[in-house]
C-alpha cells in the first residue's frame, strides 16, 4: 500500500513540475524612444533564446508616441500594463509641456518600490571593486509629484511626503535587506533644512526600524551621503530615500560601477512590477546599434526574480559578469567597440 502512494505521489510531484515549468508569462512590452528600441529588441531576442514560455504585447509611450498619438501615455498602454504580469520599459525621450510616460506609469500600477541594485565588476576599472548595495528609491510622490503651478515671474513646486508612503517604502527597505541577506539599512534625508518633509520621512523609517531589531540602521544628510557614496560605498548595504534623493543618488551609483549601461531598476508594488534600465533614450548615439543592452538585460533578469523564475536569473546575471570580465566584446561605454547585438549573442552564448 505505502508502495503505491509512494509511486502516486512521485507521479503527482513530476506533474506539478510539469505544470510549473508550462507556466505562460504575458509582458507588455513598452520600448518608447531612442536606444530604448535597440536595447529592448536587444532583451527581446535573448528572452527568446531561454527555455521559457513568454508572451510579449505592446505598448506604446514616449516622445514618437505624442506625436502619433497626442500623448505620451495612452490609456490602451496603461491597460495593457495592468493586465500583464510583468512590465518591460525602455527609455522614452522628455517631450516639452508634457508628463512624463515613466512616472505616470509607475503610478498608475502603484509601483510604489523603485528598486535600483549597484554591483561592480570584474574587469571594469574603479577605484572600488568590493560593491554591492542597493537603493530604495519611493517613487510616487515627493518633488516627482509634478505638482507645479505659478507664472513667467514665481513657479513654485510641491514636494508632497506622507507617512504612509514613508513608511511603506521604509519597510520595503527593510525586507528587501533581509532578503539580500545584509544587515544594514542606511537612511537618506536632508531633515536639517526640510524639516517637516524630510522629518516625516525619518521619523517613518526609525518607526519601522523597530519591527526588524535584527537590523542595524543609520541615517545621513543626503550632501552628506554623496560624499560618503564616492569614498566609501561599501559601506553600505540597502539605502532608502525620497523619489529625488534616491534618483540623483542611484545615477551616481552608477558611476561607481561602470556608468548607467550596467545600471538596472525595478518598480515593485503589492500587484505589478516595472523594470527599466536606469538609461534614458540617448538621441545622440540611437541608431547606431552601439548601446549598451546590459541595462536592459539586468532589468529582465530582476523581472524573473519578480516572477520566480530565479535560477535563470541568476544565469543571466553569471552570463553578463562572464562577458564583462573577459574585456574582449564590449560596447563604446565600456571602451569597446562590439555593437549591441554582438554583446546580446555574447552574453546568450554563455546562457545556452
Amino acid at each position: 500500500m505505502n508502495y503505491h502512494l509512494n509511486i502516486i505521489n512521485a507521479i503527482l510531484l513530476i506533474y506539478e513540475q510539469i505544470v510549473v515549468s508550462e507556466i505562460m508569462y504575458d509582458i507588455a512590452v513598452i520600448s518608447g524612444d531612442g536606444i530604448g528600441r535597440e536595447v529592448m529588441s536587444a532583451c527581446e531576442y535573448l528572452l527568446d533564446k531561454l527555455d521559457l514560455k513568454l508572451s510579449f504585447k505592446y505598448g506604446e509611450a514616449g516622445f514618437d508616441c505624442f506625436n502619433k498619438n497626442g500623448t505620451t501615455l495612452p490609456e490602451e498602454t496603461i491597460k495593457l500594463a495592468n493586465d500583464s504580469d510583468a512590465v518591460l520599459f525602455g527609455a522614452s525621450t522628455s517631450t516639452p509641456g508634457q508628463p512624463s510616460p515613466i512616472i505616470n506609469l509607475r503610478k498608475e500600477l502603484n509601483v510604489y518600490a523603485n528598486i535600483r541594485p549597484i554591483k561592480s565588476y570584474k574587469g571594469i576599472n574603479s577605484i572600488h571593486d568590493d560593491i554591492d548595495f542597493v537603493i530604495v528609491r519611493e517613487n510616487t510622490e515627493g518633488l516627482y509629484s509634478q505638482a507645479e503651478y505659478g507664472d513667467e515671474n514665481k513657479v513654485i513646486a510641491e514636494r508632497i511626503i506622507t507617512r504612509r508612503a514613508s513608511e511603506r517604502i521604509s519597510k520595503a527597505a527593510f525586507n528587501l535587506c533581509v532578503k539580500r541577506g545584509q544587515s544594514k539599512v542606511t537612511c537618506v534625508h536632508k531633515s536639517n533644512v526640510l524639516k517637516k518633509t524630510d522629518g516625516v520621512f525619518k521619523e517613518s523609517f526609525y518607526k519601522i526600524a523597530k519591527e526588524y531589531p535584527q537590523i542595524k540602521t543609520e541615517d545621513f544628510y543626503v550632501d552628506a551621503t554623496a560624499m560618503y557614496l564616492i569614498t566609501q560605498p561599501q559601506n553600505f548595504d540597502v539605502i532608502v530615500s525620497s523619489n529625488l534623493f534616491g534618483d540623483i543618488l542611484s545615477d551616481e551609483s552608477a558611476g561607481l560601477v561602470g556608468g548607467l549601461g550596467l545600471a538596472p531598476s525595478g518598480n515593485i508594488g503589492d500587484h505589478n512590477g516595472l523594470f527599466e534600465p536606469v538609461h534614458g533614450s540617448a538621441p545622440d548615439i540611437a541608431g547606431k546599434n552601439i548601446a549598451n543592452p546590459c541595462s536592459m538585460i539586468l532589468s529582465a533578469s530582476m523581472m524573473l526574480d519578480y516572477l520566480g523564475e530565479w535560477e535563470i536569473s541568476n544565469d543571466i546575471k553569471g552570463a553578463i559578469e562572464k562577458v564583462i570580465s573577459d574585456c574582449k566584446i564590449r560596447t563604446p561605454d565600456l571602451g569597446g567597440d562590439s555593437s549591441t547585438m554582438e554583446v546580446t549573442k555574447a552574453i546568450v552564448k554563455e546562457i545556452i
